[in-house]
């Protein structure tokens, strides 16, 4: 099974080939070019050089949510506009999921941070057994505070990753087993995206390319202020 992943849910912007398990191939650009000029091209320089067809790809992965507005909206859409003539189907992965996957880890928690601003963060917890994911909680915005106060019941390691970590880094100062990953696996990857999608495709949890939507976890900041105004 091949399956083409893709993330543009932060400002890295990634896309990764998988072959039966196998890692063909990824981009990776964490630039500050937008994505709508970077995720095409590519995604068509992984597909020429790994010698792949997109007639070939079995399943199209896009991280799906939490994260910028904007880039998932455009991640979404490239992957719509890629599978419907080819009536392919999608994996709507969570992006604090993704990152999950991307962790070489064998034991301890995965705390999968995005920075949502005003001291918030996406988050979801993970626990590590034998280098595979198991989910804790589900994805939800909640304060930094309200996260440190979570995590002080653990012993074992916690291990930080997302573009919230280094601020949690710092509000989390004290607490011992907290540890932050290297850049080059702190950020998602479109490597944790196809993972994720091939173990959703082993459960049948795929949807047509008319189903996928983005997934956000609070109102747009335009749509918070007009309701804080009252209109």
């Amino acid at each position: 099974m091949k399956i083409l992943a893709v993330d543009t849910s932060a400002a890295p912007v990634s896309a990764a080939l998988l072959d039966s398990g196998r890692l063909m191939g990824e981009f990776f650009l964490n630039t500050k070019t937008t994505h709508s000029q970077t995720l095409m091209p590519i995604i068509e320089s992984l597909l020429e050089t790994t010698g792949t067809s997109i007639k070939d790809i079995d399943v199209f992965a896009v991280n799906s949510g939490p994260g910028s507005f904007t880039g998932v909206r455009i991640g979404v859409a490239s992957v719509k506009g890629l599978t419907m003539p080819l009536n392919k189907p999608c994996a709507s992965v969570s992006t604090l999921e993704a990152m999950a996957y991307c962790m070489p880890y064998e034991s301890g928690i995965i705390c999968a941070v995005m920075d949502a601003r005003c001291a918030q963060v996406y988050n979801a917890l993970f626990e590590m057994k034998d280098g595979i994911p198991k989910r804790i909680t589900p994805d939800r915005a909640l304060s930094i505070a309200e996260l440190s106060e979570e995590l002080e019941k653990y012993e074992e390691k916690i291990y930080l990753v997302g573009d919230g970590a280094e601020i949690c880094k710092k509000a989390f100062e004290g607490m011992e087993n907290i540890v932050l990953v290297p850049e080059n696996i702190r950020f998602q990857h479109a490597y944790g995206t196809a993972r994720c999608a091939e173990k959703m495709a082993e459960e049948n949890n795929l949807c047509t390319s008319g189903m996928l939507m983005p997934t956000y976890l609070r109102l747009p900041q335009a749509e918070r202020e007009r309701l804080a105004k009252g209109l």
